[in-house]
């Protein structure tokens, strides 16, 4: 596996590259991009991204953990989570990778 990090700046360049547009209007449509994604999430909306995948947020109820190290139990507090469950089509592309 690579340990490169695909970044912001990365898929703005992206953008300029393959749009057209300015770097500066790239940079803004990607964090706009990614705000109206994170807004939905914030709201408890699911966000589905055809042939990629589909984000959504979960609860998780308390429950209670235990320190690895002491063995004592800890209560863990209910939060809300965010999920990412892969389409079949990214599934198969990314398997097709490993080859």
């Amino acid at each position: 596996m690579s340990d490169k990090t695909l970044t912001r700046m990365d898929l703005a360049e992206a953008v300029f590259r393959e749009v057209g547009l300015s770097r500066n209007e790239s940079a803004q449509m990607v964090e706009s991009v990614l705000g109206h994604i994170s807004d939905a999430l914030v709201r408890g909306e699911q966000v589905k991204i055809s042939s990629f995948g589909t984000f959504s947020v979960r609860a998780k109820n308390e429950r209670i953990g235990r320190n690895p190290k002491t063995g004592q139990e800890v209560p863990i507090t209910p939060r809300r989570v965010l999920s990412f469950r892969p389409s079949h089509l990214m599934k198969e592309r990314v398997a097709a990778g490993n080859r």
